[in-house]
C-alpha cells in the first residue's frame, strides 16, 4: 500500500529585548499540535537575531516532536502494540533505525 501525505508546519517568531519566542503549529489534516520555544541572548554575547530564531524554532519543533511521540505511543497502546503495563508485548513494529 502506498500513501502520500503532506503535513504542514508553521513557525511564528517574535523577538523583544534579547528574547526570541517561537510558536510552531503542525497541521496533519486531522489534528493540530502546537509547540513553544524560547531563546534568551546572554547579555555578554553579541546579539545575532538569526541564532535566537534558530534556537527558539528548534525548541518549538522539539516540543511538537515530543507531543507527536506521546500521541503515537497512545495510539500504539490502543491497538495492543504499546509498551504499557500488562503482559509482555513484542517491541513496536515501527523502528527509528534506518
Amino acid at each position: 500500500m502506498t500513501r502520500t501525505l503532506e503535513w504542514k508546519v508553521r513557525v511564528c517568531l517574535t523577538e523583544e529585548d534579547g528574547t526570541t519566542k517561537a510558536e510552531a503549529v503542525l497541521d496533519t489534516g486531522t489534528a493540530t499540535l502546537t509547540g513553544h520555544g524560547v531563546a534568551h541572548c546572554n547579555p555578554q554575547d553579541v546579539d545575532v537575531p538569526a541564532i535566537g530564531d534558530e534556537l527558539a524554532a528548534s525548541r518549538a519543533m522539539r516540543d511538537i516532536a515530543g507531543q507527536l511521540m506521546r500521541v503515537a505511543d497512545r495510539d500504539l497502546e490502543a491497538v495492543g502494540a504499546g509498551s504499557g503495563s500488562g503482559p509482555i508485548r513484542p517491541p513496536y513494529a515501527w523502528s527509528d533505525m534506518t
